[in-house]
């Protein structure tokens, strides 16, 4: 999966860019209007589960459906729906029933001008933004796919660099990122508003921390970029994800989205059960896989990783 242009807030309290509505995740165009009507009318019984159009969020998707079997549900997918605008609608209508979601970009979906910046606030605000919609949220997973500013780990050691501001200690340099980066709070003003590292040369990439961005980054012609926290490229290239101690970025957990109509306390155990125990490294393993040499499944990549969580 490869792009997506993650809206966020910005400027201390930073501004969500014009991505907001999209879909999460650095990982293929979840604006694009695909659509997969497998899936005949479900009954009352039966749990739909979706996904947006890239393969992360569907091999999300097929986590969230195979646990729910497993613990006596009847499941339905379908599957690549497309952005907020589609998948939001479609919770509503019954078209699907759950989806798994990005905390902050879900809140942003829903306030453009959210101030909340860690997992803890944002998921309690998203609480009363989905309600808004008969829609609930269950509990967060530590996984996240979110913008990252990413250097080499020899430049990272060479220069002992930890967090975003340490990179006032090797001004100037070259930044690459997709072209709105220049303009979105947490990209070029926020690094300079909230971290004071402006004297940076911004070189765009068209494909949102993907192979062109990366190539660059360990080629050095930019010595620091803007790739996404679930890339494959970060266990593969060695990278380091620069910490972020004042939240420039906002979370982006991954969250269960639920129509009200179907809300349980059975239901609510089981996906608690996968947050609980669903990691960031978990995810670069799963794309690793799906997206890789490999090209498993997202159905045997979800099942293997269910079977090593005990949960199936």
């Amino acid at each position: 999966m490869t792009i997506s242009q993650k809206g966020r807030v910005a400027a201390g309290v930073i501004a969500v860019g014009a991505v907001l509505a999209l879909a999460g995740c650095a990982q293929g165009d979840p604006t694009a209007p695909e659509t997969n009507d497998s899936g005949a009318a479900a009954g009352s019984d039966t749990i739909i589960v979706g996904s947006f159009a890239f393969p992360e969020s569907e091999i999300l998707g097929e986590i969230y459906a195979q646990a729910l079997e497993a613990n006596g549900f009847d499941v339905q997918t379908k599957f690549n729906i497309g952005p907020r605008q589609q998948t939001i609608p479609a919770l509503q209508d019954g078209s699907i029933n759950l989806i798994p979601e990005y905390n902050g970009n879900l809140l942003a979906f829903y306030d453009t001008e959210f101030t909340q910046r860690t997992t803890e606030d944002v998921d309690a605000a998203l609480v009363d933004a989905v309600a808004a919609d008969d829609l609930v949220v269950y509990d967060s997973a530590e996984a996240e796919d979110k913008d990252a500013y990413v250097v080499t780990s020899e430049f990272a050691t060479a220069n002992n660099l930890t967090s975003i501001g340490d990179l006032k200690n090797v001004q100037p340099f070259a930044l690459g990122a997709n072209p709105q980066f220049a303009e979105l709070g947490y990209g070029i003003p926020g690094l300079a508003s909230v971290y004071g590292v402006s004297d940076v040369t911004f070189q765009p990439y068209e494909d949102f921390g993907g192979p062109d961005t990366v190539k660059a980054l360990v080629d050095d012609t930019v010595q620091v970029a803007d790739i996404y926290t679930t890339s494959p490229a970060l266990v593969a290239e060695n990278l380091v994800v620069l910490e972020d101690p004042e939240n420039l970025i906002a979370a982006q957990n991954v969250i269960p989205l639920v129509s009200s109509t179907v809300a349980s306390d059975e239901l609510e155990e089981a996906l608690n059960a996968v947050s609980a125990k669903l990691t960031t490294d978990d995810l670069i393993a799963l794309r690793d896989r799906v997206e890789g040499d490999e090209q498993a499944s997202a159905a045997t990549a979800a099942k293997d990783w269910l079977t090593e969580a005990g949960l199936l």
